[in-house]
C-alpha cells in the first residue's frame, strides 16, 4: 500500500490563526462563514469589530459573540498534527493558574494525563487486535463506573426567573461542567418546569440573550470574567424579535 508523506508546513495555512499567526488554541469557528481562529484572539477582535477577520462578512450587527462556537474537531486535529503543542499549552495554563495562586482546573489535569498516554501508545507502534479489544472493554467499563464530567472544570450558576409567566426553580443554585452549553441549561430548565419544548426559553446574562451553543466557560470568560461566582443567569419565555 502506497503512503504519501505531507510536510507540516504544507498544511500550516489550514491550522493556524489568521489573527496571531500561531497554531490554533481553543479553536473557535464563526458560524456564518466557518472560518476558525483562536478563541482568545477572536473574542478580543470582536470587542471592536463585527465582521469575520478573514472574509469580512458581517457576523452580526450588534452581538457577533453569539455566533461563534468552539470547534472541538479542529482543535483535536491541530493537537494530533503538531508534536508537543498540547503538552506545551497545558503547561502554560498550569503555570498561569499557579502564578495566580489558583487551583488548576480538573480538565487541564485530565487532558495532560490522557495526552501523555496517547502519545506513548503511538510511539510504541501498532498494538495487537486482542490488546485493542481488551483496552476498549476496559475503557467502556471505566466510563460506566465513573462520571466523566466530574473531572471537568466546574462552574457555579444561579438560575433566576425574570418573568411572571414562568415559575422559579426550587433549586436555583447548580454546579456543572464548564463544557456544558446554554442548550443544556435550556433543556434542564424545561424539564424542571414541565415545558413542552426547551425552544420556548431564552437565557440571558447581563440582560443579553445567550447563543445556545455557547459553553459556560465561554460565558464566564466573555461576560463574567471580573465578577464573583456564582454566574448569574436569567431565563424567560422566548421573545420573537421583529
Amino acid at each position: 500500500m502506497l503512503t504519501r508523506k505531507i510536510k507540516l508546513w504544507d498544511i500550516n495555512a489550514h491550522i493556524t490563526c489568521r489573527l496571531c499567526n500561531g497554531y490554533l488554541i481553543d479553536a473557535t469557528t464563526v458560524t456564518e462563514c466557518l472560518h476558525t481562529f483562536c478563541r482568545s484572539c477572536l473574542v478580543k477582535y470582536l470587542e471592536e469589530n463585527n465582521t469575520c477577520p478573514t472574509c469580512r462578512i458581517v457576523i452580526h450587527q450588534s452581538h457577533p459573540l453569539q455566533y461563534i462556537g468552539h470547534d472541538r474537531t479542529m482543535q483535536d486535529i491541530v493537537y494530533k498534527l503538531v508534536p508537543g503543542l498540547q503538552e506545551a499549552e497545558m503547561k502554560k495554563q498550569r503555570e498561569f493558574y499557579h502564578k495566580l495562586g489558583m487551583e488548576v482546573p480538573g480538565d487541564i489535569k485530565g487532558e495532560t494525563c490522557s495526552t501523555k498516554q496517547h502519545l506513548d501508545s503511538h510511539r510504541n507502534g501498532e498494538t495487537k487486535a486482542d490488546e485493542s479489544i481488551n483496552k476498549e472493554t476496559s475503557e467502556e467499563k471505566q466510563e460506566e463506573d465513573n462520571d466523566y464530567h466530574r473531572s471537568d472544570e466546574q462552574v457555579s450558576i444561579c438560575l433566576e426567573c425574570n418573568s411572571s409567566k414562568l415559575r422559579g426553580l426550587k433549586r436555583k443554585w447548580i454546579r456543572c461542567s464548564a463544557q456544558a452549553t446554554v442548550l443544556h441549561l435550556k433543556k434542564f430548565i424545561a424539564k424542571k418546569l414541565n415545558l413542552s419544548s426547551f425552544n420556548e426559553l431564552d437565557i440571558l446574562c447581563n440582560e443579553e440573550i445567550l447563543g445556545k451553543d455557547h459553553t459556560l466557560k465561554f460565558v464566564v470568560v466573555t461576560r463574567w470574567r471580573f465578577k464573583k461566582a456564582p454566574l448569574l443567569l436569567h431565563y424567560r419565555p422566548k421573545m420573537d424579535l421583529l
